[in-house]
């Protein structure tokens, strides 16, 4: 955020981390930014106050107000694009999905950043990032297992690739349902039983798990297997 906002012609006065002096590191900000962990963001807003006057915002899509409370100008701001680094994530950045509440100097980053972005009140952010989780973590965690069961054929993850750049190509023109294929949607249980058996125990939990999840979207009742 800090390379990204100094690129917005935005003047980052200082970089502050675990053993600097917090307090007297933010006089004369007009904006205090948290990008800490989410356990530790009340904290670090609790040793701000009375030392600041500025705008005390964090980065946190899963907390709201409240662990900023004490302060007369609040709010969040989270980037709803992946972060792995530095420089990429200050690419990235720039054009990104944001969601606010609060001070609305949040919407100030935004447009610094060429943002687009959606208020998201205080008892509704868990919600939203436990789906944005679903779509960054869960996914590449997905493409994890995709690794290891194409590795028992002795077949790389690029193979794959094409296959799922198209499905999310896919999803983007058709929306999920529209655009799920494959025997769960159709209902090929003798094809998801050869794929169980050629499953490594270990990959059949989130196989199973996905397969549910893919009759779901597709309104495919399972078959009955109690008799």
């Amino acid at each position: 955020m800090a390379h990204a906002l100094a690129q917005a012609d935005w003047v980052v006065t200082a970089r502050l981390g675990r053993t600097d002096d917090l307090r007297a590191g933010v006089q004369g900000a007009d904006v205090v930014i948290i990008a800490t962990p989410d356990d530790v963001i009340a904290d670090v807003s609790a040793s701000l106050v009375g030392a600041t006057d500025a705008a005390v915002i964090h980065l946190s899509g899963s907390l709201g107000l409240e662990v900023v409370a004490g302060h007369q100008r609040r709010g969040c701001v989270h980037p709803l694009v992946s972060l792995p680094d530095a420089e990429v994530g200050a690419r990235r950045l720039r054009g990104a999905w944001f969601a606010v509440a609060g001070d609305p100097v949040t919407l100030d980053v935004v447009t610094a950043l060429d943002g687009r972005h959606v208020t998201v009140a205080d008892g509704q952010r868990a919600t939203y990032h436990a789906a944005a989780c679903i779509a960054s973590n869960h996914f590449v965690a997905l493409l994890g297992q995709v690794e290891r069961v194409a590795a028992t054929a002795g077949l790389p993850l690029e193979l794959y690739l094409d296959l799922v750049r198209g499905s999310l190509d896919n999803v983007v023109e058709l929306g999920p349902a529209g655009a799920l294929t494959g025997p769960a949607a159709r209902g090929d249980q003798a094809t998801l039983d050869r794929h169980r058996a050629a499953l490594d125990p270990d990959e059949l939990e989130a196989y199973d798990a996905l397969v549910r999840a893919a009759q779901r979207l597709a309104a495919v009742v399972p078959p009955r297997t109690d008799g």
